[in-house]
């Protein structure tokens, strides 16, 4: 295994944990449960720990696959900014999770004013892992790619 399969492998985690994270902190407002918003942001606290080898492994992942035939430089470009703004919000997301079970710990409940708004900073993160995602895909994915006339390419 190389650094691009391990990139390939593991950048599912940030972009499906992070959609977790978020139903699961969504539904413990709405169940009005401590246990499970809890439960979430130590999921986000995971999410932040999984996103840095991703990071990482990218930049080794785009010097491996940079010379193969259909690979788009400017593809991998767009990728790569975004995934530096996803990686950025993930860490404050995270920090901000641990923060927040650190102050809420031990029977101290996680308060509307403290949860509503990593829900906004967790929905701005699940958009940016989506939004980074489907870039990275459309590095080796042609079916994905959007074309002038809507039209699927073909070869």
């Amino acid at each position: 295994m190389n650094l691009a399969h391990l990139h390939l492998v593991l950048n599912h985690l940030p972009v499906l944990g992070t959609g977790f994270g978020l139903a699961l902190l969504v539904f413990g407002l709405w169940r009005r449960s401590d246990e499970l918003k809890k439960t979430a942001l130590g999921v986000l606290v995971l999410v932040a720990l999984a996103a840095v080898p991703v990071y990482l492994t990218g930049e080794p992942a785009e010097d491996l696959v940079a010379a193969f035939p259909g690979v788009s430089e400017p593809a991998m470009e767009r990728h790569e900014r975004a995934a530096s703004a996803s990686f950025t919000g993930v860490l404050v997301t995270g920090v901000a999770a641990t923060a927040g079970l650190v102050f809420f710990r031990r029977g101290k409940a996680l308060p509307r004013w403290y949860a509503m708004p990593m829900v906004a900073s967790v929905l701005v993160v699940a958009g940016l892992m989506a939004w980074t995602a489907n870039l990275g895909g459309q590095i080796r994915h042609t079916e994905i790619q959007s074309t002038s006339g809507g039209e699927i390419p073909r070869h």
